[in-house]
């Protein structure tokens, strides 16, 4: 519980991703304070931030987190781990072109082993995964924090951005688009909080200029869509939505799997992900490779 409400700031968050009430929560938050004998929780209005005993305490749950998932992974290890469950948080396009084509490979060579799949933005999945609602994410590699210990990842892909232009665009039909010609249109990008919007200003930043934001969608078929509708211009993952090159150096979207850590020497998920490495082409591996 405490480690749910480091992650998710309020007792009612924390609640709703333990499948508790509020009141269960803050009980049991209660007594373990009076069990450890020190304070635990800062208390601010709704929100709630931990004191350092409270960090200290929840680096150690970490660790006995890991070590569980460890336990887990050696007792399946000492079955045939080719039978079971694996549930995979993933955005559409990595859906299509990664996970897809690894369920098909495992229906033929694991065909005890099921996948269960989750469309999910990737600013939404790691979340997901450290609330064991998940076993697995696919993600960009910039939402992953660094010094997260909890998670441990391995990469899938890098692809690029490319333009989308309105058919009637003055430069519709070019092989390269230099994004500082695009300074005076009206945008299309995505929501704030998603990952992909942070790229998109940061490459209009570096050329030059903000990006005016006229509509907003997570959705790339939507965005492509109102595009070809000539509501205005936008950057997208090429997997997402096929467009026009950038010229000279364009952003790029860095796809990873994580999970958490302890489990990535789980049988099952170390099936699912050499089937997500074939099916981007990479040789199969084992943990102590990666």
């Amino acid at each position: 519980m405490l480690r749910a409400l480091a992650d998710h700031g309020t007792v009612t968050a924390a609640a709703q991703a333990l499948h508790l009430t509020p009141s269960a929560v803050s009980q049991q938050l209660a007594a373990l304070e009076s069990e450890v004998g020190h304070e635990l929780l800062r208390r601010r209005g709704r929100r709630v931030s931990l004191t350092a005993a409270g960090e200290l305490l929840v680096r150690h749950a970490n660790a006995v987190a890991a070590e569980l998932e460890r336990a887990q992974a050696t007792l399946a290890a000492f079955g045939s781990g080719a039978t079971g469950r694996v549930e995979v948080g993933s955005f559409a396009s990595a859906i299509t072109q990664v996970v897809a084509p690894a369920l098909a490979a495992l229906r033929v060579s694991a065909p005890d082993v099921t996948l269960r799949v989750r469309d999910v933005e990737g600013h939404a999945s790691v979340p997901l995964l450290l609330d064991g609602e998940i076993d697995l994410a696919i993600t960009e590699e910039y939402r992953l924090r660094t010094d997260d210990r909890r998670l441990t990842r391995f990469p899938l892909y890098t692809e690029p951005f490319d333009v989308l232009l309105p058919p009637v665009h003055p430069l519709a039909g070019r092989a390269e688009v230099d994004l500082a010609d695009l300074a005076d249109d009206d945008w299309v990008v995505t929501l704030p909080g998603n990952p992909v919007r942070d790229v998109v200003q940061l490459a209009c930043e570096q050329a030059g200029f903000a990006p005016r934001i006229t509509h907003t969608s997570d959705d790339f078929r939507a965005t492509g869509a109102l595009v070809r509708a000539g509501a205005g211009v936008a950057l997208v993952p090429r997997n997402a939505v096929r467009g026009v090159p950038v010229r000279g150096t364009a952003p790029l979207r860095r796809v990873v799997a994580a999970v958490r850590r302890g489990s990535e020497d789980h049988p099952l998920i170390g099936l699912v992900r050499n089937a997500l490495l074939a099916a981007v082409g990479q040789p199969a591996r084992t943990y102590s490779e990666s």
